[in-house]
């Protein structure tokens, strides 16, 4: 049987299409932390600012994860707005752009595993902390 997924509170599994159109709308309502778990346990956590997002892949509950980076950002961004309210700043170089985390959302959803060229959850790079505060508290309580 292959792995499925499905958003917290809704029994419905979900495409790749429109696990990505979830999280577009979920954003858009000011709930910008989201957490699909899939049929094999694993999980999957996005936290955005509505222009970057925090993407990390969990094999289980207390994983510490990988996450997508974009090695060679200098900057920070706030905005991460996390469940239990608390907002929070990243270095870009640990999240990625909005697009490109919908991307990776749309091919780990679909195939399983994240895209190849993805920096750090593309390599299986676990999280050893970085600077995103969320990031080493498992990003608040899933959604």
């Amino acid at each position: 049987m292959s792995e499925t997924w499905t958003f917290a509170g809704e029994r419905a599994t979900v495409t790749a299409g429109e696990a990505v159109a979830t999280l577009r709308r979920r954003i858009a309502e000011g709930r910008p932390g989201t957490w699909p778990t899939s049929s094999a346990g694993r999980l999957l956590s996005v936290v955005s600012d509505t222009d970057r997002a925090l993407v990390m892949v969990l094999d289980e509950e207390d994983d510490p994860g990988a996450h997508a980076a974009s090695a060679g950002s200098r900057q920070w961004s706030g905005g991460f707005r996390l469940a239990n309210g608390q907002c929070d700043t990243c270095p870009d170089e640990e999240t990625a752009p909005l697009g490109e985390a919908f991307r990776i959302v749309r091919h780990m959803i679909g195939t399983g595993l994240p895209p190849a060229d993805t920096e750090g959850a593309g390599t299986g790079e676990r999280h050893g902390g970085g600077g995103c505060p969320q990031a080493r508290r498992g990003v608040g309580a899933r959604q």
